[in-house]
């Protein structure tokens, strides 16, 4: 492949040529974008002044299309970053009707935007909105976390929220499939001892929904944890009118149990069984062990033998 030499002149006059090139690309793009053009954005909706003693549910998304008029600047920006992102809309036409009117209210949405940028149309121009009365619901507060413990660390009793509900205020129809608040994730690395938090209330997800309080005190108890050995007899399920017999009749059963809770737990914490289904109906020959009962905040770590021989005698 040939390479063409420039001697120093060229090369001064080829650089003279790109200079004036690039000055005069971004001449033309500033006189560009510094005319006025009209463009269309998206933007989510935020009400304000709800109408008293009435829940109001809209009848379509909580977002629009906006027609804005700006500068070439705010076109090419446009789809990065709406400056708002989210306009505000006032709803104090809804005490008398149901219904609002964009067009009616271009002047209060234009002094939410910077003096660049004016909003000409919005589409849809009218929402509706159905109305019932305001009812007020509690539900049982469900915390969100991320926990990394310590080796050997863990929770070592039942997690204590308070307030243990929130009451959420807003129309019947959001209400009704509503049965528990979810908490702001709450994170915590390395925990070793007991852990106390404030924890903030997830937003509603709608304009029309209230909750409070809008926290909640968390409190994790925490222990190091410890093995222990158990034997536990094995009862057997489903063996009515047959006598069986199991070999062996106990099985040694490993855990993982927190220290304070260690001296409580004995063979009355756990129902290991076996079914006697598994033969009746399928000819097994030997019985898998299960527990229909396990104590809480603990972790299985093995069950010698995990599967049992029988005989049985009708």
């Amino acid at each position: 492949m040939a390479f063409v030499t420039l001697n120093r002149i060229e090369r001064r006059r080829m650089t003279v040529f790109l200079t004036c090139l690039v000055v005069a690309v971004l001449t033309w793009l500033f006189i560009a974008l510094s005319g006025k053009y009209k463009y269309r954005v998206d933007t989510r909706i935020t009400y304000i002044n709800p109408p008293e003693n009435k829940a109001y549910h809209p009848l379509q998304d909580d977002s629009v299309s906006l027609e804005v008029e700006g500068s070439g600047w705010h076109l090419l920006f446009s789809r990065l970053r709406l400056n708002p992102q989210s306009v505000e809309v006032n709803l104090r036409s809804l005490n008398s009707r149901n219904y609002l009117v964009f067009s009616n209210q271009l002047n209060d949405l234009n002094k939410q935007f910077d003096s660049n940028q004016r909003v000409i149309s919005v589409s849809p121009d009218t929402l509706f909105f159905d109305f019932s009365k305001r009812i007020v619901k509690k539900v049982p507060i469900r915390l969100v976390s991320d926990l990394a413990f310590k080796k050997n660390y863990g929770i070592s009793n039942d997690i204590k929220l308070t307030p243990a509900q929130v009451t959420v205020n807003g129309a019947a129809e959001d209400l009704k499939k509503i049965t528990y608040w979810s908490t702001l994730p709450l994170k915590r690395q390395d925990i070793s001892v007991d852990l106390t938090a404030k924890v903030g209330i997830a937003p509603p997800g709608q304009n029309n929904i209230d909750v409070y309080p809008q926290s909640v005190k968390v409190e994790i108890p925490v222990d190091i944890f410890t093995e222990k050995v158990i034997e536990v007899p094995v009862e057997v399920l489903n063996a009515k009118g047959l006598s069986v017999k199991l070999l062996p009749e106990k099985v040694k059963v490993t855990i993982f149990c927190a220290l304070e809770n260690y001296p409580s737990i004995d063979r009355e914490s756990f129902r290991a069984a076996v079914d006697l289904k598994d033969w009746l109906e399928r000819g097994a020959t030997q019985l898998p062990v299960s527990f229909r009962k396990f104590p809480p905040f603990c972790r299985l770590i093995k069950t010698e033998p995990q599967v049992v021989d029988f005989f049985v005698k009708r």
